[in-house]
């Protein structure tokens, strides 16, 4: 009897458990979302004839030199119908039209690599401006007097004999005739236009500090390895002597 009785009390306390879990929801379970297919993996190329390495080289080598430009994408099959289009002698656009058109895409990628530079001339102009002694003309050089001269002023035609230090704005020297430990004679009319005013400026005799925008001075291009495109040029200039 005993026996019987613990096994009641065992079924009444499972049964009282069950009766405590929620029931099963009937709401059917979302739609997991669909696995994104992986994308096609292009076929490894097969150079096999010696026209498949003279069609691979020519892509690889104009890419290269694009790449260098600052091209970093492209649309293939545009890519080689121009290529088979010139080969059949019949092509969308003319080569004049084609030139322009990568004439203008390489300005506007040669004009956002430079543009950090022209944004700092133009913002370190508009404050220097406002110093005292440092006086502007109309075409936006910049001068400050730092010894005045009592000699000849020289013409655009003239050539002078002068001692110069050239800086970009971060502080680099870029070439200095004291360094060299000679003076440089140059004809004015030869010369980038912030220095063909500005000496035209100067007495014999006087040391000048021109602030040049990159507009009168080596423009978008710049200048070789030491000044880039869009440079503002800082030079300190004594005029020693009008030569002719």
């Amino acid at each position: 009897m005993k026996r019987i009785i613990a096994l009641s009390l065992c079924t009444l306390a499972a049964a009282a458990l069950y009766a405590q879990k929620p029931a099963a929801s009937s709401k059917p379970a979302a739609p997991s979302k669909p696995a994104t297919p992986p994308k096609p993996v292009a076929p490894p190329l097969s150079l096999k004839t010696s026209m498949d390495s003279l069609s691979y080289a020519i892509g690889m080598l104009d890419g290269n030199f694009f790449k260098q430009q600052g091209i970093s994408q492209i649309n293939s099959a545009a890519l080689g119908r121009g290529f088979s289009d010139v080969l059949k002698g019949s092509t969308i656009l003319t080569p004049e039209q084609a030139d322009l058109v990568i004439r203008g895409q390489l300005q506007q990628l040669s004009r956002r690599k430079i543009q950090p530079n022209i944004d700092a001339c133009n913002n370190f102009l508009s404050e220097n401006a406002k110093k005292p002694g440092v006086k502007s003309t109309a075409s936006g050089l910049q001068y400050q007097v730092i010894t005045e001269g009592t000699g000849a002023s020289p013409a655009d035609t003239s050539t002078v004999k002068v001692h110069y230090v050239g800086f970009l704005l971060d502080g680099t020297k870029f070439d200095s005739s004291r360094d060299r430990g000679e003076p440089t004679t140059f004809p004015l009319n030869g010369v980038i236009r912030g220095w063909t005013e500005g000496v035209q400026l100067m007495k014999t005799g006087s040391l000048y500090r021109f602030w040049i925008p990159y507009s009168l001075g080596y423009g978008e291009q710049g200048a070789g390895d030491k000044i880039p495109g869009g440079s503002l040029l800082i030079f300190e200039v004594e005029l020693l002597e009008i030569v002719k």
